[in-house]
């Protein structure tokens, strides 16, 4: 129970902080904020009570490929990321959020691979999509206040190296993706026979990482790859 509130208590936080940068984007450039945040707010409570209705239910405790949560929660949330923001990339809102704001927000992920450790111990997880197997998610967030600080804080690096930055931070979670999917279709690279996720790792509230906390994070990386390069762009233009 500790486990599942923690679970849920981390993707409270993340709501309430894709709340503050949508309000603060939505106060900066929509001409009717009020009507635009009852938007903000149904859209991303609709998506959780989407998430616990389809958990609920049996259809993703299932081993058939291709993956039923992919299907369900990471494509539909990965076409979303690239039509939102590729529509909205020279939006006056997308500079409104800070920069160092979103790259120190990053950091949520060591909370998020703190919590596989567990669920491992639990017998929710495998030990191969874990920090101690080739989970390397928790070392990468651990980056996220440094480049913060050391680009934004003390302006010693240079804001190019954060769209580098974002981009490892993409292949780290498309490599975490990888693990996942390869522990239930191909155990054998692992040296097993038998897929090493069990199907309660398919229930609430665990279903939460590939419905919401990840694509948070692949969010949060092309938001902040779409900042830096208009930053880029308007000092260009200015020159």
């Amino acid at each position: 129970m500790v486990l599942k509130l923690a679970f849920i208590a981390l993707t409270i936080c993340t709501l309430l902080f894709l709340l503050i940068i949508g309000f603060k984007a939505i106060n900066t450039a929509s001409s009717n904020p009020k009507k635009d945040k009852i938007y903000l707010v149904a859209g991303i409570v609709s998506w959780q009570l989407f998430i616990l209705l389809v958990s609920s239910t049996d259809f993703l405790k299932s081993y058939e490929f291709p993956p039923r949560f992919a299907i369900i929660f990471i494509l539909p949330s990965f076409i979303f990321t690239g039509v939102f923001l590729g529509v909205h990339r020279n939006k006056k809102w997308i500079k409104s959020i800070p920069e160092h704001w979103i790259v120190y927000f990053q950091s949520f992920r060591i909370l998020v691979e703190i919590l596989f450790v567990f669920a491992l111990a639990k017998g929710i997880f495998n030990y191969e999509v874990t920090i101690e197997g080739y989970n390397f998610d928790m070392i990468f967030a651990v980056t996220a206040p440094i480049m913060a600080f050391l680009v934004y804080t003390k302006n010693v690096i240079s804001r190019k190296a954060i769209i580098v930055w974002n981009y490892v931070g993409l292949a780290v979670l498309a490599s975490v993706i990888f693990l996942f999917v390869a522990s239930v279709y191909q155990p054998e690279i692992f040296g097993s026979e038998i897929p090493l996720i069990p199907l309660k790792s398919f229930t609430y509230p665990y279903v939460l990482i590939a419905g919401f906390l990840m694509p948070v994070a692949v969010f949060l990386h092309v938001l902040s790859i779409i900042q830096v390069m208009k930053t880029k762009t308007i000092s260009n233009n200015v020159n």
